[in-house]
């Protein structure tokens, strides 16, 4: 990758970094590192159960991870260290197929050689994490192909702060939009939005147990989502309740916040119809627009969610993460602060920068984009499968089935109990899902976009039909 660039300097000599990077020693480490990864995950390319002799340590490595964070993790996973695309092995032994990658945070699966490789890369930097004081150029390449990418389609995106975090991005958007429209203190987005962990994203997230025993930091009125099973309906009443917001706190709006598709709310998909339907009386009201891709960034037929929906003339604000490595806040110039609030000590690892940089190419060569994409046509595939499922047991699996490479479904009843026990039974069987939503609660995968295969969905179908069987006998 060579994160130093030579053209950085006007001098002809060699950049020592540079002069470092070219060794041989270095380019015969980085080749026999390669070599022995390969080798080593050659064998992970199938679920395989838990080694019944290593039982003892992993539930003392358990009882550890339970006792230092203060409770047990949500479910029992330990990684060992290594895996081969949506393949892992786990410290147990077991090898499960990951279909949630750290909740969409391994877009290329697990130890992807190319991803590897930028790290070693960024091994060799001077220091691990960059940040105010500490810059180099791979972020301004990282920050400069997040804009490009954002402003394909005409969206008025200047600028760009690279952030350790998801809910530092959208800490910094909310910032931004505060700052731009004082003494405007409320916000306006979605039921059952998600919008992280933090004092002011827990107000903001549309969860009340999520924000249990704190204080209330922010002022957020909610407005229906689209209904995929009567978008014009669902249309007209959040248009409706958006008017009367409007109309009961005229001026007092700073933002409008949107996941373009809802995530953590259960992987219901928008629309251009919809969204423009609100950005249009939005605009007309001097509300900024924010959109949330921490998590729909990469998965859609655009880059960006925003753009495969067509709203590239609203887009204010945007956030990008997980699948990124690095998080990151793109602002128009018209909101750039005029004081100075937006500072970090840290901006990013530089590991998490150079992978970034790797995941671009990555999703870019894995031909992901497009209305024929991968992306699409992998959703397609997937999304008829779980229909499949749906007419074999009706009574276990519905959907919607989300959109692009966010897929969710709903278990059995869509209690939080089913859905939770299904996830179980199928983290036994050896598939890695996750729950999301509230009335009805909903089963989702992330699969990682830039190495899935058709062979891959039928391997979790056919697991989640091994664990479908498994659940009905429990629910029985």
């Amino acid at each position: 990758m060579g994160q130093t660039s030579e053209s950085s300097g006007s001098s002809n000599s060699s950049l020592a970094a540079a002069a470092l990077r070219a060794d041989s020693r270095i380019v015969e480490a980085r080749r026999l590192i390669a070599e022995a990864v390969a080798e080593h995950s050659r064998g992970i390319q199938k679920v395989q159960a838990a080694d019944p002799d290593r039982s003892d340590s992993y539930e003392k490595l358990l009882s550890r991870l339970a006792d230092t964070r203060g409770g047990p993790p949500f479910w029992p996973y330990l990684s060992a260290g290594l895996g081969q695309g949506p393949y892992v092995e786990l410290a147990d032994g077991s090898i499960k197929l990951d279909f949630i990658g750290g909740i969409g945070v391994h877009g290329a699966g697990h130890s992807h050689p190319a991803m590897i490789d930028a790290a070693l890369d960024a091994a060799l930097e001077d220091t691990v994490m960059q940040g105010n004081l500490q810059q180099h150029p791979p972020s301004i390449e990282m920050s400069e192909r997040l804009i490009q990418l954002a402003c394909v389609g005409g969206a008025a995106l200047d600028h760009c702060l690279l952030s350790t975090s998801g809910a530092m991005a959208n800490e910094n958007a909310l910032k931004i939009a505060l700052h731009h429209k004082f003494p405007a203190d409320r916000i306006i987005a979605f039921d059952n939005a998600f919008a992280g962990r933090s004092l002011a994203m827990a107000a903001l997230t549309d969860r009340p147990t999520y924000r249990m025993g704190l204080p209330l930091a922010l002022n957020v009125d909610y407005l229906p989502f689209r209904d995929p099973a009567n978008p014009e309906r669902s249309t007209r009443w959040a248009v409706d309740e958006l008017h009367r917001l409007l109309n009961r706190h005229p001026g007092r709006y700073a933002g409008f916040w949107a996941e373009p598709i809802a995530g953590e709310g259960g992987y219901y998909p928008g629309s251009h119809e919809f969204f423009k339907a609100l950005c249009e009386p939005l605009r007309e009201a001097g509300v900024p627009i924010i959109f949330d891709e921490v998590q729909s960034f990469s998965r859609t037929s655009k880059p960006y969610a925003f753009q495969h929906y067509g709203l590239d003339e609203f887009a204010d604000i945007v956030t990008v993460g997980k699948i990124t490595q690095v998080c990151a806040t793109l602002y128009g110039e018209a909101f750039k602060p005029k004081g100075p609030i937006l500072s970090q000590t840290f901006t990013g690892s530089s590991s998490s920068i150079a992978t970034g940089l790797k995941m671009l190419d990555l999703l870019d060569s894995g031909e992901c984009f497009g209305s024929r994409g991968q992306n699409v046509t992998r959703h397609e595939y997937f999304a008829e499968q779980l229909a499949s499922l749906s007419r074999k047991y009706p009574k276990l699996v519905s959907g919607p089935f989300g959109e692009g490479m966010m897929i969710a479904f709903t278990p059995g009843d869509g209690s939080v109990d089913q859905a939770k026990r299904l996830m179980m039974t199928m983290y036994e069987v050896g598939l890695l899902g996750f729950v999301c939503g509230a009335n009805p609660t909903r089963i989702r995968f992330l699969p990682p976009p830039a190495t899935t295969t058709s062979e891959h969905i039928d391997d979790a179908v056919a697991l989640l039909e091994t664990s479908l069987l498994q659940f009905a006998k429990q629910i029985d």
